[in-house]
């Protein structure tokens, strides 16, 4: 009986391993900028520790010492509702919504209940949201929770976008524009402004996800800041646990759109809230690194530079220090994968469904641990396999 229940399950899983798609979980060790796989050592080019700050051991010793000695909990095992808030989540909300120029903040878990709580909230059955075709999954499902109509347009074609709204946005009440700002998967950056245009044009809501941009652009606030766009996005999404190397997310936006977060946002309302130490970590890591100086981000930005003028082999996509290789076949890119790996370089493989069919790519993520020497050697292995 229990081979024929999960006999769909199992011919899924196959088809998965067919098309060079199937996914495991890794048993890795992190030893600062280098992954141990198979008692190999690897440099890591695939984290979202985009400024190094898991790695900045001086950084943690300083704050771990501060909190201890300050008494702190470690963790607020209750919803934020009941009793599980503290002046730790206040002061970084205040913190937040001064260094974004909004009326208020709110702390979610993570980026998926953040675009999840954001989504199926603020829409119904009766709107619609106009979303880029390269949005985040997180988004997708949010809006699909929701009940809205789901309208996307093609990836940052704002002409494409403009049609969709003359066509659809009348027959909707409330209507959102969403996107992200940096896009993980191809590297590059929307312009806000155009967003903006259309938002007031077609009277719509705009949300942008800051998730791969915060701590990095606009001096660490994020690419609405370094286009100047703040004050014309309704509500900015964003998390630590990216450049900011910690763990949570949070939205910010003027006073009535967060206070109806708190009130119908159910990945907010229901969730235990993120432990007290982890939010603590995250404050201390803006004001002590990401935000005092820039000059980790000068190194991030002058590492892509020189790996995108190094390579010579293969497309590089986008513009940002998300520097994905684009390959094409899955299989083609996880050969290329375990090539990199067998060279002493972590590179992973990204394929469809996560991306668009005969667009695999190997998805190389700098950060600021790296050294230009390290750069170096990867585009000689990368020259080396076309």
């Amino acid at each position: 009986m229990k081979n024929n229940l999960y006999a769909p399950y199992i011919t899924a899983l196959e088809e998965l391993k067919k098309n060079s798609s199937y996914r495991y979980i890794k048993d890795i060790k992190h030893d600062k900028k280098y992954i141990i796989l198979d008692d190999k050592r690897l440099l890591n080019f695939s984290s979202n520790d985009y400024l190094g700050i898991s790695n900045d051991f001086d950084l943690r010793n300083e704050f771990l010492k501060e909190y201890i000695e300050g008494g702190e909990k470690i963790s607020n095992p209750s919803a934020r509702l009941l009793c599980g808030t503290s002046p730790v989540y206040l002061k970084m909300e205040n913190f937040l919504a001064e260094l974004f120029n909004k009326e208020r903040a709110l702390i979610f878990n993570s980026g998926y209940h953040g675009n999840v709580g954001l989504y199926s909230s603020l829409v119904n059955s009766d709107d619609v949201v106009f979303v880029d075709r390269l949005n985040h999954a997180s988004i997708i499902d949010g809006i699909r929770l929701s009940g809205a109509k789901i309208i996307p347009y093609k990836h940052l074609d704002y002409d494409d976008l403009r049609q969709k709204l003359l066509r659809y946005r009348k027959n909707h009440k409330k209507a959102i524009i969403s996107s992200e700002s940096l896009f993980s998967m191809d590297g590059d950056i929307t312009d806000i402004n155009k967003l903006a245009d259309l938002k007031e044009e077609f009277n719509t809501l705009l949300i942008i996800d800051e998730a791969h941009s915060f701590g990095v652009y606009g001096g660490g606030t994020g690419i609405c800041k370094e286009q100047n766009a703040l004050n014309r996005v309704d509500l900015i999404l964003a998390t630590f646990g990216k450049a900011a190397g910690s763990y949570g997310a949070f939205t910010v936006g003027s006073e009535v759109l967060i206070n109806y977060l708190v009130n119908f946002a159910r990945s907010f309302i229901f969730s235990t809230t993120l432990p007290e130490i982890s939010v603590a970590f995250s404050y201390y890591a803006l004001k002590k690194r990401i935000l005092a100086d820039n000059s980790l981000q000068k190194k991030l930005f002058n590492l892509n530079t020189h790996f995108r003028k190094s390579l010579k082999s293969f497309r590089i996509m986008g513009e940002s220090y998300i520097a994905p290789v684009l390959v094409g076949e899955n299989s083609r890119t996880v050969e290329f994968s375990k090539n990199l790996i067998e060279n002493c370089f972590y590179i992973l493989p990204i394929r469809y469904p996560t991306v668009a069919k005969n667009t695999a790519r190997l998805r190389i993520s700098l950060n600021s641990s790296l050294e230009i020497s390290d750069i170096d050697k990867l585009t000689e292995c990368l020259n080396s396999l076309k």
